[in-house]
């Protein structure tokens, strides 16, 4: 009976907790958020301001791409940190990883030629925060839009054409609502998306995230009339544009 009990209440803490409960249940005790700062350095080494990746430059720096990787492996989130150094940690964590993914399979013309007819790359197991080891969908979609902020989709990258930019700097905890506002703005001014008050064609991320945007404003275009200044009907058609898979290289 007190089993059942305690079980009970577990399972009770693990739903209400809008962040993932395993990385935090193996790194309660206080700890100190690892530093971005290599991350930030290779940014800028091999990221153009538009965001096309030099893979090639990254693999000739992969020694000190998996130092930065092993320092985010090593220092999973704690209970005491805020919500913007979790947040910060999983995006940077997404994007280096999914760095390190090219770089281990280079050269591909495509992340979507990595895996098998049956397996994806966004489902392969390959990162390791602390004593655990998770895909790129579990810390996307298992972690850190469970955090609620519909901004994030811009602020990942999966090393494709189609997807929001990579940014050639880390995101960080004290400059991130600066940062995720920036990086929403600058995908839908892009040619990822055709967005005026006449015509509204927008990124497959709308339609595959549809309920994110209308979680955080109500509707897709009321998030984006809030992040371009625009005044789109709310009731206009929308379609969307064919996603570019391949590989966004430099």
């Amino acid at each position: 009976m007190i089993k059942h009990i305690l079980l009970s209440f577990l399972i009770s803490i693990l739903l209400l907790n809008p962040f993932n409960e395993k990385v935090l249940a193996n790194n309660v005790q206080p700890s100190e958020p690892p530093s971005h700062q290599i991350w930030t350095e290779l940014l800028q080494e091999h990221v153009t301001e538009d965001g096309m990746v030099d893979y090639k430059g990254f693999r000739d720096d992969k020694d000190k791409l998996l130092s930065y990787t092993k320092r985010l492996s090593d220092h999973p989130p704690a209970d005491n940190w805020t919500e913007n150094e979790k947040k910060a940690y999983l995006i940077n964590t997404y994007n280096a990883f999914t760095v390190l993914l090219i770089v281990d399979n280079y050269p591909l013309e495509s992340i979507k030629d990595i895996g098998g007819f049956l397996s994806s790359p966004f489902s392969k197991k390959f990162i390791k925060i602390g004593k655990d080891t998770y895909s790129l969908n579990d810390v996307e979609k298992g972690m850190l839009l469970k955090m609620g902020d519909a901004r994030v989709h811009f602020a990942v990258n999966c090393a494709s054409f189609s997807c929001p930019k990579l940014e050639n700097e880390a995101f960080i905890p004290s400059r991130l609502d600066q940062q995720l506002n920036k990086a929403t703005k600058v995908f839908l001014r892009s040619d990822k998306n055709q967005v005026s008050e006449d015509e509204l064609r927008l990124s497959k991320i709308f339609k595959w995230y549809a309920s994110d945007f209308k979680e955080h404003s109500g509707s897709v275009i009321n998030f984006i009339n809030e992040h371009i200044d625009k005044n789109i009907p709310p009731d206009m058609d929308t379609d969307h544009l064919d996603y570019d898979w391949s590989l966004n290289e430099k």
